[in-house]
């Protein structure tokens, strides 16, 4: 049985993606490793600070230590320090946007990037500009910074929190071929963000997970066979 450990910086997104787990890769045993101290150190600090970089680094080699096959970093503000941890681990790290920031930058020019935290957005556009620029295109990113958000969600007040990245949806609508759902907790929102604004929506969880298939499933092709 192979196994995938998945990283956690928050509580939100676990039962979530172990449901797109379940449909997609049934047969791995996942291992989840949450430590919700961690977004709110960023979210504190506006970056990614030092202590959280080890923490995380940690967790990645905690992960290995596990017997992962795979790990998947899930959040989205710190996937830089998994870029950065790629050379210190033995196994692939999957960051469960580059996927969905790839199809952006590849299929649309003008992207709409809805996040409800600036630690989370910047890293984002930088990856959908990374992958732009991999592919030797041009794009227009526009910021949808869904300002208060986070803070009514985190206050326990999730119909405010929707309320707040719809209409910040349909701000920015008309300037995107494209909305790309920065932090995978908003996949929930993904059809009606669909239905409000008549645009494309990508979301990270299906798309994080099924990269990780990929991985798993070119792995075992190039398993010798007795």
């Amino acid at each position: 049985m192979k196994t995938v450990v998945a990283v956690y910086t928050g509580q939100g997104l676990a039962d979530p993606l172990k449901a797109v787990f379940k449909e997609l890769l049934p047969d791995v045993r996942l291992v989840n490793i949450i430590d919700d101290s961690l977004i709110g150190d960023v979210v504190k600090a506006g970056h990614v600070p030092p202590g959280v970089a080890r923490r995380l680094v940690q967790y990645f080699h905690h992960g290995e230590e596990m017997g992962a096959d795979v790990i998947l970093n899930t959040c989205s503000s710190v996937g830089e320090v998994a870029d950065d941890a790629r050379r210190l681990i033995g196994v692939p790290i999957v960051k469960i946007d580059e996927s969905m920031a790839a199809k952006a930058a590849l299929s649309y020019e003008r992207i709409g990037v809805l996040a409800t935290l600036p630690s989370t957005l910047e890293p984002t556009m930088r990856l959908i500009r990374k992958q732009a620029d991999l592919a030797g295109k041009q794009v227009t990113l526009v910021n949808g910074l869904a300002d208060g958000a986070f803070d009514a969600l985190v206050g326990g007040r999730p119909e405010e929190h929707d309320r707040i990245l719809l209409e910040t949806a349909k701000r920015i609508a008309a300037e995107a071929d494209v909305l790309v759902l920065a932090q995978g907790s908003m996949a929930r929102m993904e059809r009606t963000l669909a239905e409000v604004t008549g645009k494309p929506v990508l979301s990270s969880p299906r798309m994080g997970v099924e990269a990780v298939k990929a991985i798993l499933a070119a792995a075992e092709a190039a398993e010798p066979t007795a």
